[in-house]
């Protein structure tokens, strides 16, 4: 039976054709068949594969070229017998995988959501008889009965309709339900235009139906959907990969110089334990251990920010990458627009009405009901008052707030009654209904009959243009032209423009006696005139996407709705090339080579699928370009979860897409996507400056060790270094951290929004940031190295034990270090421009870390528990204003390197 599920286009078959295919009918299966078959295919239940444990997890946290090093560091130093070092270089370790797991534990539940779209139960013919069945019992084959509210449980080709309609949007992104029929599409149609079918997880808004199960399971197109997310893999954050390269990089020479340092060791008559000791020494020294730390907690900062403007980050390394991200796919529905359907044109045949504010949202909510009224004469009041009363939705007043029942459709049209001045209840207590004539989706009309106050019977009728014109009267003209030929004009141009267009007329009953609407009363109408309903675009989309293109972001719709529609979108937003638009079908069609030039040159796309849309998304990332997707829909997953910024909306979005997607919009605004990119730039300007912060301490300290290690005396048996292991950390760690974090606060450069966005493949060190890390290490290991010797040489000159002057002259070393790092991260809080032009106080956490950083040094230097765990000793005033002085040299030296930047872009 799986067979069968894959191989046909149920939609392009007569449903005569697939019962006789399936061998059932519309009294169903046998339970015995059913049984059978239910073997054979396995219950219609979405499968999931196993995801990953939490052990498995947390021990991936260790995988890490940096960690494996650490890892071997810690072991010897355990087996020299340094155990204080070991313990403290562990932590380290630990602190960094703890950090990884809890950021990854989240992860992998994006399925769990598409299990819960599925019913429980469904009525299904069995042995000829109607029967509850549970939902995963259903078999293809059986033989279903569908109501309005029900969730369809299977995917089946329609049998019997009767005024059905289906709310598909988690599938197709459409907004509005979809009418069925029986009768056979395309083979080629899309999902959106099989009229014909259901779909498993999708919702019956009104009416009734028939049908047969054609597929269940994970042949569904739910189920299709969920293979897709299963099988798609999250990319990596261009700062991921930027990182993973430099850490590649360290590894290899810390390895390198560490067997180096080694060898030198034993050449220069060091012991093995001696060399191997000055080895883990370098290796602890060049290895920036608080640099995970630094990345975690500015990424976690830049969320914090995001949250306030409405953007909710789920995964953290989603921050930096928005301030990357060159393409915004985005949705049309609720994300562009307001996802509420609203009358916006009137036409009477002689003039035409704009309307504004009269819509509904999905929860049910009237926009501006009952302001901005607009004074209508008779002609126009009568054209609303038909759309209000040849209606059979209707709006409730409850606890605040504007309750929807019924069509979204109807509801737009009562809603603009309620625009123009005319009351729901008033107008239905006033104007009686007699009788009606429902919505035939056969015929696409809709007709009441009413007694007026003055006591007149008056039919109302409301339709597709197309089904109301042939009723109108053959006499009637407007401006010199027969009124068909008018009326199918307005409306033609109304379409184009992406509007539902819906036609209303009347007709005066000259029998006044009858209460009845008959077949022989359905002609001859009075045109009436037209409501044209759109989804409106959001105020502030159009200046927010006007941004994105300045700063060099091109803005692509993706949607499931028609292609008229989205042009019309995408020219009242401004979208580059809006007249430019691919469907789905001619995606499906396209080479490689074919697609690669669309994803270009197209920035509107419509009737897309859900591969369509992942296939959108990998054609871009393998143009080099860093996406953004949004979206809100079970169709949106895969795509959502492939993207390198996958953005749910918060209110509309499915639990599926909010859990395939790095980012909720809390807002569902396409504004909000704009801040987070100006936010992420602002997080990676930051970011940049603590790495530049953060690289050279790190190769300043290794250059310490090294230089020590080539050209220092072994005096007494004692091995001569400027620092031990453990005074390394304490410098990488406790004091490059505190003082690179308050980098993460620094204000957003004044032109974050009007530069390019960084190139995925531009290496994060650029020659200038290498340039700087080499001058400020050399400036840093020249005068720690400096200090070190002159401190060792006066104290044993005064006579001091030469343990003791190689501790105090460790400890001097160690502060002088620090101080660097303090009068360093001053210049760090801009790249380009003096501490005074940005602001010697634009950013008061720079003091507060520092003066956190100053008080536990002094507790290094002073406190006996930390000379103790340190190996520290109390230093004299003389040589803290030493290392003070020459530690202000580094703002001297980059300051002028600064200024002859300056200059020399200046001239160039």
């Amino acid at each position: 039976m799986n067979s069968v599920q894959q191989s046909e286009d149920w939609h392009r078959l007569p449903y005569s054709q697939v019962l006789e295919i399936l061998n059932t009918s519309s009294n169903g299966l046998s339970s015995n068949e059913a049984a059978i078959r239910l073997k054979k295919t396995g219950p219609n239940i979405l499968m999931r594969q196993g995801g990953e444990s939490a052990i498995k997890i947390f021990l991936r946290q260790f995988f890490n070229p940096l960690i494996y090093i650490l890892l071997a560091s810690t072991v010897l130093a355990f087996s020299l017998g340094k155990v204080t070092d070991g313990i403290v270089v562990f932590t380290v370790i630990m602190v960094n995988a703890i950090i990884g797991f809890i950021q990854e534990y989240q992860a992998g539940k994006t399925i769990e959501g598409l299990l819960k779209l599925v019913p429980e139960n469904a009525t299904v013919m069995r042995d000829g008889k109607k029967k509850n069945s549970a939902a995963a019992e259903i078999v293809p084959g059986d033989y279903i009965l569908l109501q309005a509210g029900d969730k369809v449980s299977a995917d089946m080709r329609l049998t019997f309709v009767k005024n059905m309609q289906c709310n598909e949007s988690i599938l197709t992104g459409e907004s509005l339900p979809v009418e069925k029929y029986t009768e056979a599409t395309n083979a080629d149609a899309g999902i959106a235009d099989r009229k014909c079918m259901v779909f498993s997880g999708t919702l019956v808004t009104s009416g009734t139906a028939e049908g047969v199960v054609v597929a269940t399971g994970s042949e569904t197109e739910i189920g299709k959907i969920s293979k897709l997310l299963q099988n798609t893999t999250s990319v990596k954050s261009p700062l991921t990969k930027s990182l993973e390269k430099i850490a590649k990089g360290i590894t290899y020479s810390i390895l390198l110089v560490g067997i180096l340092v080694t060898l030198i060791g034993i050449f220069r008559g060091h012991t093995i334990i001696d060399a191997v000791f000055s080895a883990i020494t370098l290796a602890v020294a060049a290895i920036p251990e608080g640099l995970p730390a630094i990345i975690t907690i500015a990424s976690a900062i830049g969320v914090m920010r995001m949250a306030k403007r409405q953007a909710i980050i789920r995964h953290l390394s989603a921050v930096e990458t928005l301030g990357s991200t060159t393409v915004i796919c985005s949705d049309k529905t609720g994300t562009l627009t307001l996802n509420e359907m609203t009358v916006r044109e009137l036409w009477n045949g002689k003039q035409k009405f704009k309307v504004s504010g009269a819509g509904i949202n999905p929860d049910g909510k009237i926009i501006n009901l009952d302001t901005d009224q607009v004074a209508t004469g008779e002609e126009i009041e009568e054209l609303i008052r038909a759309a209000a009363l040849c209606n059979d939705s209707t709006l409730q007043y409850k606890e605040g707030h504007w309750t929807a029942v019924g069509d979204p459709t109807e509801v737009a049209l009562i809603a603009a009654a309620g625009k123009f001045g005319l009351k729901e209840e008033h107008l239905k207590n006033e104007w009686q209904r007699l009788d009606e004539l429902p919505f035939d989706s056969a015929r696409k009309i809709m007709a009441t009959l009413h007694k007026s106050p003055s006591g007149e019977k008056i039919i109302y009728l409301k339709g597709a243009p197309e089904s109301v014109i042939p009723l109108l009267k053959h006499s009637e003209k407007l401006s010199g032209r027969a009124i068909k030929d008018e009326v199918r004009a307005e409306s033609l141009r109304l379409a184009e423009t992406g509007m539902r267009v819906l036609a209303f007329a009347s007709k005066k009953l000259q029998n006044a006696n009858s209460s009845v609407i008959t077949e022989d009363e359905l002609n001859e109408f009075d045109f009436l005139g037209i409501q044209a309903m759109s989804d409106p675009t959001r105020l502030e989309v159009k200046e927010a996407i006007n941004a994105c293109h300045h700063a060099g972001i091109t803005v692509k719709m993706i949607t499931g709705d028609h292609p008229a529609t989205a042009v019309a979108i995408g020219k009242e937003l401004r979208l580059i090339n809006p007249e430019r638009v691919v469907t789905g079908k001619e995606l499906q069609n396209m080479s490689e080579e074919e697609l690669a030039y669309e994803v270009k040159n197209t920035n509107i796309f419509a009737r897309v699928s859900p591969e369509d849309k992942l296939n959108l998304v990998k054609a871009l990332q393998s143009d080099g370009q860093v996406v953004a997707m949004t979206g809100d829909g079970v169709n949106d997953a895969p795509a959502l979860k492939r993207a390198d910024i996958g953005v749910a909306m918060g209110i509309t979005g499915t639990a599926v897409s909010k859990e395939a997607s790095d980012m909720i919009l809390a807002n569902d605004n396409f504004e909000s996507i704009k801040a987070a990119v100006e936010e992420g730039r602002r997080v990676f300007d930051n970011l940049l400056k603590s790495i530049i912060f953060v690289l050279p301490t790190s190769i300043g300290l290794g250059l310490v060790i090294f230089i020590a290690v080539l050209f220092f005396p072994s005096e007494n048996g004692l091995l001569l270094l400027p620092m031990q292991p453990v005074q390394v950390l304490w410098i990488n760690l406790i004091t490059a951290v505190s003082l690179a974090l308050p980098l993460a606060m620094e204000v957003m450069e004044p032109d974050v929004m009007n530069r390019p966005p960084r190139k995925p493949d531009k290496p994060l060190l650029s020659p200038f940031i290498i340039f700087r890390m080499i001058l400020v290490s050399m400036i840093m290991a020249g005068g720690t190295i400096g200090l070190f010797l002159w401190e060792y040489h006066i104290e044993l000159s005064r006579g001091t034990e030469q343990s003791l002057a190689v501790s105090e002259a460790q400890t001097m070393a160690v502060t002088s270090m620090v101080l660097f790092q303090v009068f360093y991260l001053i210049d760090c809080r801009s790249l380009k421009f003096s501490v005074r032009k940005i602001g010697i106080f634009s950013n008061p956490t720079i003091y507060l870390g520092i003066s956190l950083v100053l008080l536990a040094q002094i507790a290094f230097v002073y406190a006996p528990f930390m000379n103790r765990w340190f190996h520290s000793s109390p230093l004299k005033a003389d040589a803290w204003g030493l290392s003070t002085v020459v530690a202000f040299s580094i703002m001297i030296i980059i300051g002028i390197e600064k200024w002859l930047r300056q200059k020399y872009y200046q001239k160039h």
